[in-house]
Parts: C-alpha cells; sequence; structure tokens
C-alpha cells in the first residue's frame, strides 16, 4: 500500500468525525459510536492490529475515560456547592462590580483566571472550570463552552508546569541520538530544549496576543442579539492590552526561566493588572455590552446547569475573599501538587494501574483520584461546604451537589466511552503485524509528502491533528516530535523551530478536540451541541495555525534563521 493511500486511510475515523459532528450536526453520542466502530475496523483489517492489542486499548480508552470524569465531576460538584452555599451570588457580584461589560468579564474570567489554570494543571481543566463559572454568572451555555475552549490554546503549551515540553517533546525524541549530534556543535540536550522552549514562547506571545480579541468579537457575533462583529471590535484596546498582559511575562518567563512557568506566572500577571485596569475603567469601553433578554435565547444555547434566583442574590455575611477561597485552593493545591515533588508522592501514593492488559499488550492505565484535578477539586469543595455552609444544612447541601453532579457525569460518560477508546486505538495502532507506520504517523508522512519544501507552513497543523485526535498537546508531542525533527533534518531547517511549531500548533488543536468539547459541554449540561462549538472553534483554530505557520515559514526563509543541526 503506498504512502499517499495509507494516509488517507488513517484520516478516515477523523474526516468521518468532521462530517457526522460538524457537517450532519450529529450529537457526539450518536457520532461518536460510528467512529470508534470505523477506527477499530481499520485497525483489524488495514493495520494488522491483533485482536488483543484492539480489545486493550479500548480497556485503555474506558480507563482514561474514568479520568476524564472525575475531572468534570470536580468541577461541576464545586460549583453546585458553591451554588448551595450562596458563594456563586458574591462572585457574580464581585464580577459585576469589576465590570458589569459582558466581554470585560469573559477576558477576565475565561483568559486571565483560565491561563493561570492551564498554567497550573492543563489537561482540558479551565474549561471545566471557566465554563460552568461563565454560566453562573449570567452567560448562555454554548457561549461559555466556545470561551472555555477558546482559552485551550497559548497557554497550553505550558500548561501543567510545563507538561507538554518537559514530557511531551522529551519523550517523543530519540534524545540520546540528538545529544550525540548536538555534542558535535557544542551544544547539551539542556540548552537544545530551552531553545525549543524559548522558540514556543515568541510564537505564542506573536499569535496569541489578539486571542481575548478573537473571544470578545466570536461572542458578540454568535450570542449578541446585534450579531456583530463591530461590537467585539469596540473592546479593542483592552483585549489587546490583557493579550499582552500575558503574554509578555509568559514570554519572558519562557526565554530566561524554562517551561515550567510561562502560563502561570503569566496567568498571575493578567489577573493582577487586567482586574485591576477593568475596576478604574482603564481601556475598558464607555458603552456596556450584555446579551439580550434570556427569554429570548435560542434552545440550544441552553445547558440544565440551573443557577436560579435564589442562588445569585448572594450571601450578605459572606465576603468575596471567603466566596472565592475554594477556587483559590484548586490553584494553590494544582501548583503544590506539579511543582513540590514530596506532595506530588502524597497524592499519586493513592493510584489504581494497570498493566499490560489482556496479556503481554503493551497497554496500561492508571487512576490516581487525588493527584488528578477532579480530587483537588472535591477537597476545595469540601473545605466550601464547612467554610460558607449554614449550620443544619449542611447534609442537605452536599446531598443535593452530589445528586445534581452525578447526572451530569452520566451522561457525559456514555460519549466519552466511545470517544477516548477511539483516540487510543488511532495512537496505538504502531504496534501491528503488518509494520506499518501509526495511523497519526500515516497521516503526517502524507501531509510531508504533498507540501515538500513548504512543510514548515502545515507544521503546526500536523501538532493540531495530534491534539484533536488525542485532546492533549502533550500526546500529540509524543507523537509527532520525531518526525517533525526527521523531516526537519531532510530539508536542512532549524529541526528546533518545526518542533516548536509542533508544540504551538498541538496547544490550538485543543481547541477542537472533541472529548475536550465533551468535558467542557458536559459541565453546563449541554450535551449534544458538540459540533455547534467545533463550527466555530475551528475558525480561530484555523488562525492559530496557519499565522504559526506563516511565522515559521518567514522565520525560516526571509529572515533565515537557522540553529544546531540546520545545514
Amino acid at each position: 500500500m503506498n504512502e499517499l493511500t495509507l494516509g488517507a486511510l488513517a484520516l478516515l475515523p477523523i474526516a468521518l468525525a468532521a462530517l457526522l459532528l460538524v457537517g450532519l450536526s450529529w450529537p457526539a453520542k450518536k457520532a461518536m459510536p460510528v467512529v470508534l466502530a470505523t477506527t477499530a475496523a481499520l485497525a483489524l483489517f488495514v493495520w494488522d492490529m491483533s485482536t488483543n492489542r484492539v480489545l486493550a486499548s479500548i480497556l485503555q480508552g474506558l480507563g482514561i475515560t474514568f479520568s476524564i470524569l472525575w475531572i468534570v465531576f470536580g468541577a461541576i460538584f464545586l460549583l453546585n456547592m458553591l451554588k448551595h452555599t450562596g458563594a456563586i451570588g458574591v462572585i457574580r457580584e464581585g464580577f459585576m462590580h469589576v465590570s458589569p461589560d459582558r466581554r470585560v468579564q469573559a477576558i477576565v474570567i475565561a483568559w486571565c483566571f483560565g491561563t493561570f489554570i492551564e498554567g497550573a494543571s492543563g489537561f482540558g481543566t479551565p474549561a471545566a472550570i471557566a465554563a460552568p463559572l461563565l454560566v453562573a454568572i449570567g452567560f448562555p451555555a454554548l457561549a461559555a463552552v466556545l470561551m472555555g475552549m477558546m482559552i485551550q490554546s497559548t497557554p497550553v503549551s505550558f500548561g501543567a508546569v510545563g507538561t507538554p515540553i518537559i514530557i511531551g517533546v522529551n519523550k517523543g525524541l530519540d534524545t540520546t541520538a540528538i545529544s550525540e549530534q548536538l555534542a558535535t556543535q557544542g551544544w547539551t540536550w539542556e540548552q537544545y530544549l530551552q531553545l525549543i522552549t524559548t522558540n514556543v514562547s515568541i510564537i505564542h506571545a506573536i499569535v496569541g496576543t489578539v486571542m481575548p480579541l478573537f473571544m470578545v468579537m466570536m461572542l458578540t457575533r454568535f450570542f449578541g442579539k446585534n450579531k456583530s462583529w463591530k461590537e467585539g471590535l469596540e473592546v479593542l484596546p483592552f483585549a489587546i492590552f490583557a493579550g499582552l498582559a500575558f503574554t509578555v511575562p509568559y514570554a519572558l518567563t519562557g526565554v530566561f526561566l524554562g517551561p515550567e512557568f510561562p502560563s502561570l506566572l503569566g496567568g498571575l500577571v493578567s489577573i493582577a493588572i487586567v482586574v485591576t485596569a477593568a475596576k478604574k475603567g482603564v481601556l475598558v469601553p464607555k458603552t456596556q455590552w450584555d446579551f439580550a433578554n434570556k427569554e429570548t435565547w435560542p434552545k440550544q444555547w441552553l445547558g440544565n446547569l440551573e443557577i436560579k434566583a435564589e442562588n445569585i442574590s448572594g450571601s450578605r455575611s459572606m465576603s468575596i475573599v471567603v466566596a472565592w477561597v475554594p477556587y483559590l485552593i484548586v490553584a494553590a493545591l494544582l501548583v503544590c501538587s506539579r511543582v513540590f515533588t514530596e506532595f506530588k508522592g502524597l497524592l499519586t501514593g493513592l493510584s489504581i494501574s494497570f498493566s499490560n492488559i489482556l496479556g503481554e499488550t503493551g497497554v496500561s492505565a492508571s487512576f490516581a483520584p487525588l493527584y488528578l484535578p477532579g480530587g483537588l477539586m472535591v477537597i476545595a469543595a469540601l473545605v466550601a461546604l464547612i467554610l460558607q455552609g449554614q449550620s443544619g444544612q449542611k447534609g442537605q447541601i452536599v446531598r443535593n451537589a452530589f445528586g445534581e453532579s452525578t447526572k451530569t457525569v452520566i451522561s457525559a460518560g456514555f460519549v466519552l466511552m466511545f470517544t477516548v477508546p477511539m483516540v487510543r486505538l488511532f495512537i496505538n495502532s504502531g504496534v501491528n503485524l503488518s509494520d506499518l507506520p501509526s495511523m497519526p504517523m500515516a497521516s503526517a508522512q502524507m501531509f510531508a509528502t504533498w507540501f515538500g519544501e513548504a512543510f514548515p507552513l502545515v507544521s503546526p497543523t500536523i501538532g493540531a491533528l495530534g491534539a484533536f485526535i488525542a485532546g492533549s498537546n502533550t500526546v500529540s508531542n509524543m507523537m509527532f516530535s520525531q518526525f517533525q525533527f526527521e523531516a526537519a533534518m531532510s530539508l536542512g531547517l532549524s529541526p528546533a523551530l518545526i518542533i516548536a511549531a509542533q508544540a504551538v500548533g498541538a496547544a490550538a488543536g485543543n481547541m477542537i478536540a472533541i472529548h475536550n468539547v465533551v468535558a467542557a459541554s458536559a459541565t453546563v449540561g449541554l450535551l449534544g451541541q458538540e459540533g455547534a462549538t467545533l463550527r466555530r472553534t475551528i475558525v480561530p483554530t484555523l488562525y492559530y495555525v496557519l499565522a504559526s505557520g506563516a511565522l515559521v515559514m518567514t522565520a525560516l526563509y526571509v529572515l533565515n534563521i537557522a540553529g544546531p543541526l540546520s545545514h
């Protein structure tokens, strides 16, 4: 079978998912079983995977699904707990005091707070936290999911304290062989990884600064009563200011400190600067913008996450600090669990793991309930109950929050139990009886053959493809970094720049990752509208990968930027 045919067959599950979800507007619960069956058929009859490995991959996917659902449950349980204690009303009023303008609120909650959470945790957590919080202060559920997904871009490459670079790129490259090549030019692997980090942070800073503006323009165009792009442009000075408040410290941290803290520090700095500016009215538009009356919203905008009037009025006896304490605890626990080795070891000590599922398949899965963000959010929710719950009502508050959260998670579970196994089959297809490259690698090789010297233009798209499949920047980097390195070497281009393009594209691909959309939608009770979200998030994703590709092409062919191993 030739390379192009194999690449086209590898893309079939992705094309089918896009057709069913985006083209035909099927709900994910109907589309993903069909896509999983198609992927399994390809794995068995084209890639010649053993039946045991196919079944093991599906079981591995179900194990990962459980971890994702645990994160979703934690996010919803925390929000429901705050809803029933009255803290959501206090938080809502607090944001109204920052600014009543919905465009400014979207920037503060999704962009500033979301980028910080991404830096601390990653793995889709920002959308799971930001989306229900936006609904709680009066956003349509579909708009909240869209905002939550759009922050899965610029900060993602350094999410979870740098995991996509430290783990994804490191594990995705043959570091031993590359280190030997670097040594002949006087470079160490550590220096080379820092060069990749520098390139990633600079590309993201240039391309990502306009993302807050993009977010509010999408908000006003698709959810405003006038369906206007112009109403989004009215906030241009404040949006660019908010973008720079994150990307400048983000880039400086990436260049001078490494991959662990760019998103974390950038998010912290942006929260401090942007919230202060918004309160003082600096660069904020004089005309305020809001959604139309809720009674006029289309049914497809609405989820089943209910924030009733009695829950949004706030508790007069509760301060804004006490209301926010649970989210501050989540942020602190996320940072400590990712930075401090002893604390991480304590949390990961309680874990369930399975190796070589169904025999010597090389397929494994694990579940660490306390280390995953879901466990940390449950802890924060229980602290909220202690601090905010009224005596005599705490038992009822827990029962209500648990019951409502469980219903949502069960609905999401049906979709994810088909989506994630499909992803694992796709990724695990490299081990087969016909010695074929994995499905992701086959599709990437097809792109390289098609584009030749213009390959840098599509390098970010390959990264985004990996994230679309896997829902993870880290996994995309592990799948494609070595391929991107080899392609750069064959073209005589800087591998450090091409690998950086891969990492940037993989970050952008999280905006269209199916199981991320499902998980974010589940937190606001909006299952069934995944196609509507994807039709919108494809726009910023295309901007991101094309702008990044053009930037890398310019750096390589116009500015003639080289580097170690270039020739």
